[in-house]
């Protein structure tokens, strides 16, 4: 167990309460940028098809870009949100969007294949920073309600991942990939960018407090002061145990993703009805945000996490033996909201495990971890049943990985925080 270090205390008398918590323009332009820029990322499977056909490459080839895209994405989360920690949202998050929109307008461009694993690349660095700093200036606004605000801002993300594929595949149909990509480079450029002004690192930049209280209590800690510096948190068991967990979780979230659909087809179901199961997940993954978000403020965020892996191993359980589609619907209902809930859930947890000092760096160290899952996991899935025609194996690795996860996330301890006169809060 580790002790947060003595930091300076709050003596100053009690601050009016402000009519208008700043905090909340800040879950909304958080919430809104999600929409916009995730959910487009998360949207490339719709320019699958086209593309391929178009250029006339191998789905293994056109594959390729967008997984080295992931593992650039895991290194920047590290720099981007040391980036965040010293320089604020503001400047970096604006950054990022300029890279994301004008990587798509650059997608338009393609002619050969080392260009997008050029260009995407570069999409994959502007997204970084909506997602490690955008989370990371949520845990600094929020402390009581951070986990349920940490849901409502990834809501974003599944609202983005129903609305994007319907506008991509619309813009296609009425002219091409290409003018896709830049309608939408531009759109991103134009939306978003202006959002970015309003982000603020801190309640303290604009004379506030957290959750918009009047003041913070004496002899608690005060905002970037309260938490472990890096080097103090790399020393902590705690840190590496969530990232591994983080690994493990978003390699089954990956290799479902991208199998369950193929998965469903093989079974003997009819690609529309097949198709209709990533979207259940989808679905359902909106209420895992919320309900995990709001339960973790108040049995902790870390049993929440713990609650969304024992639903991982129970829905892998079901798996073994779903083959037809009544029986891929309740699988699909469990997983959706076990990785809505997850994905929410873990920033708060990395706060409340080490405090906000160095949130965004720390973020991105987990997420870095878990974008090696999220890459080897799909690749894995797809060796493994061309080499047995089945993905009967991947499913029971998926099983043990779970497992691993849910034992690592009960395995932490949460940090002990001490007022000057030794009391913990």
């Amino acid at each position: 167990m580790v002790d947060l270090p003595e930091t300076e205390t709050l003596n100053s008398p009690a601050a009016a309460k402000p009519r208008f918590f700043y905090g909340y323009v800040i879950i909304t332009t958080v919430f809104w940028i999600m929409v916009i820029a995730q959910g487009l990322f998360m949207s490339f499977g719709v320019f699958f098809t086209p593309i391929a056909t178009d250029m006339g490459w191998l789905r293994s080839a056109l594959s390729g870009p967008y997984s080295a895209a992931f593992i650039v994405m895991g290194v920047m989360n590290i720099i981007l949100g040391r980036l965040g920690d010293r320089l604020g949202p503001r400047k970096v998050v604006t950054a990022g969007i300029i890279l994301f929109g004008v990587g798509h307008i650059l997608m338009s461009r393609v002619q050969a294949l080392w260009q997008m694993y050029l260009f995407y690349p570069i999409i994959s660095t502007g997204q970084s920073t909506t997602d490690v700093v955008l989370l990371s200036t949520l845990a600094r606004w929020f402390n009581k309600r951070r986990g349920i605000m940490s849901g409502i801002a990834k809501v974003g993300t599944g609202l983005g991942m129903l609305i994007m594929p319907v506008a991509i595949t619309w813009l296609i149909a009425r002219s091409d990939w290409r003018n896709a990509y830049v309608v939408l480079g531009t759109l991103v450029l134009v939306t978003t960018i202006p959002l970015c002004q309003l982000l603020r690192k801190d309640p303290a930049d604009v004379g506030q407090f957290p959750d918009g209280d009047r003041q913070v209590a004496e002899g608690t800690l005060t905002f970037d002061q309260s938490g472990l510096t890096v080097r103090q948190a790399m020393g902590s068991r705690h840190l590496w145990a969530i990232c591994f967990a983080w690994l493990t979780g978003l390699f089954c979230i990956q290799s479902i993703l991208v199998h369950i659909t193929p998965y469903a087809i093989d079974s003997g179901i009819a690609e529309v009805h097949a198709a209709s199961v990533l979207s259940t997940l989808g679905a359902v993954s909106i209420l895992g945000r919320l309900v995990i978000g709001y339960t973790g403020d108040r049995i902790s965020n870390r049993r929440g996490l713990m609650v969304c892996f024992g639903l991982f191993a129970l829905a892998l359980v079901w798996l073994q033996f779903a083959r037809d589609i009544w029986a891929l619907y309740p699988f699909a209902a469990v997983w959706g909201f076990a990785q809505g809930g997850m994905i929410t859930a873990l920033s708060p947890v990395v706060a409340e495990m080490f405090g906000t000092r160095a949130h965004g760096t720390l973020l991105g160290v987990v997420f870095s971890g878990g974008t090696v899952g999220g890459a080897i996991g799909p690749l894995l899935a797809g060796y493994i049943f061309d080499a047995t025609g089945s993905y009967r194996l991947d499913f029971v690795i998926l099983l043990v990985l779970a497992l691993i996860g849910l034992y690592l996330t009960s395995t932490l301890k949460p940090t002990v925080r001490k007022t000057p006169d030794g009391k913990q809060f």
